[in-house]
């Protein structure tokens, strides 16, 4: 059983929180995040610490528990240093440039692919095959670079495409290599 939600949460000195019932507003230098808490959790704010309690031992509301404290824990680290994820493009001609506040693609297609900015997220380009998704709201950073990688899924027979940056992927072996084998007589 786990006991991630009866752990205290440590604010920061710079982050700042304001609660209204089951509405919670975390503010710090990179941004603010809003979180509704379900009814069956209320939480308590004592001395620079967050302590998120339960109205009862149901297995579900258990499950509420870790879950909503790993949610405000994430949200408090987020606004105080924002989350990133980075993105490699890989492939001979493939790049990507930042045009304005979106991203524009060339990735094998006939045209160039747009990718608008979705409000909550900031882009970073490094050279012409890094791409950096910023944010403060960890879930928004990880499925916009999801969006992203799916513009060109990594091709899994010779690696191409946009992917995760340390990602190892698996390539499988071409007909030539299977071809090469050993000869049936």
């Amino acid at each position: 059983m786990s006991k991630i939600g009866t752990k205290v949460i440590t604010l920061p000195s710079q982050v700042k929180i304001e609660i209204q019932g089951k509405k919670m507003k975390i503010k710090g230098p990179a941004g603010e995040i809003t979180i509704a808490l379900p009814e069956s959790l209320s939480i308590v704010n004592k001395e620079n610490s967050l302590i998120l309690q339960r109205a009862s031992d149901e297995k579900k509301i258990k499950s509420l528990h870790g879950l909503y404290r790993q949610l405000i824990n994430n949200a408090v680290v987020g606004v105080e240093k924002p989350w990133e994820k980075q993105l490699e493009i890989v492939g001979t001609g493939y790049n990507v440039k930042l045009q304005g506040e979106d991203l524009v693609f060339k990735v094998g297609y006939i045209h160039p692919v747009v990718f608008k900015k979705p409000a909550g997220v900031k882009f970073q380009t490094e050279g012409n095959n890094k791409i950096k998704v910023i944010g403060v709201d960890k879930q928004l950073v990880g499925q916009v670079a999801y969006q992203i990688k799916m513009v060109k899924k990594p091709d899994v027979y010779k690696g191409k495409g946009i992917k995760y940056l340390g990602e190892k992927l698996r390539i499988k072996p071409g007909k030539k290599a299977k071809a090469a084998g050993p000869v049936a007589q």
